[in-house]
Formats: structure tokens, sequence, C-alpha cells
């Protein structure tokens, strides 16, 4: 196969996958998005940790800036039918489809489906495995990562 027509010549590097890591709303509790964003971290990838109390506008604001391929949204305040189909609206206006999210916390199962539905590509509950996250990152952003 010719290259760049779909394979990588030898040495290319491929850019690591990057993640942005936010926690919206109002909720204080971020041991478990930082215990995944350095999980993420130790599995290769570029992880930026927005922290504490973002804005929807905020974590999009910063996802363009920072050109992630996936935005990892942590929420226990029970706001996630609010906030994360705000950030996912963001996304489409400015025209960011490509970024994939995911989200993690407490959300019962029918919440959880009504996000799917809106875009979400995974939610992770408590007891989530470590390494189901990483692969399901690996996973999201592999079609991104590659058009790079």
């Amino acid at each position: 196969m010719p290259e760049g027509k779909g394979r990588k010549s030898p040495g290319a590097k491929v850019r690591p996958i990057r993640v942005l890591i936010a926690k919206p709303g109002l909720d204080g509790h971020d041991r478990g998005a930082k215990v995944v964003a350095r999980a993420l971290r130790d599995a290769g990838m570029e992880v930026i940790y927005a922290g504490l109390r973002q804005t929807p506008e905020d974590i999009v604001a910063a996802a363009m800036e920072e050109d992630v391929d996936i935005i990892g949204l942590s929420i226990l305040s029970g706001a996630h039918n609010v906030l994360v189909p705000r950030v996912l609206e963001l996304l489409k206006e400015r025209r960011a489809i490509d970024v994939q999210v995911f989200a993690g916390g407490i959300i019962p199962d029918e919440d959880a489906a009504r996000l799917r539905k809106l875009g979400v590509k995974a939610i992770f509950g408590p007891g989530a495995s470590l390494e189901t996250i990483i692969q399901t990152a690996r996973d999201l952003a592999a079609k991104r990562v590659a058009r790079v």
C-alpha cells in the first residue's frame, strides 16, 4: 500500500490520545475523576484535568483549545440530565461532533439510556474497572486519532 493511503510510514509517530476529564456542576467530589485521569495517563494518554465546578461552556472551550479526542465527565450530583446534554449541544454548535463523550458517576439506568441516545458513548458506574475505562477510551479515540 503506498505511503499516505492508510498506512503509517515506519518510524512515524502516532500522537497520543488526548482526553479531557471534567467535573461539571457543583459536585465537589473528585476522587473518582482523579483516579480515572491517572489511569488514562498511566496508559499513555495525554490527560487534561479541568477540575471541579466546571460549566458545560468551560468544558467545551477547554476541549476545543486542547484539541481533545474524548471528554470524560464525572458527575455525582444528580445533574447529569441537564449538564451532559448541554455539553453535547455545545459540541454540535462548535462542529466538534467527532469528540467522543463518556460519563461516570451515579447515573440511574433509565437516565443512562437517555444519555446514550443523545450521544454519550459510554457510561461507567461505581465499581467500573479501570481496564474497561482505558480500553473504552482507546476504542472511542481510535477513528479520530487515525485521521489526524
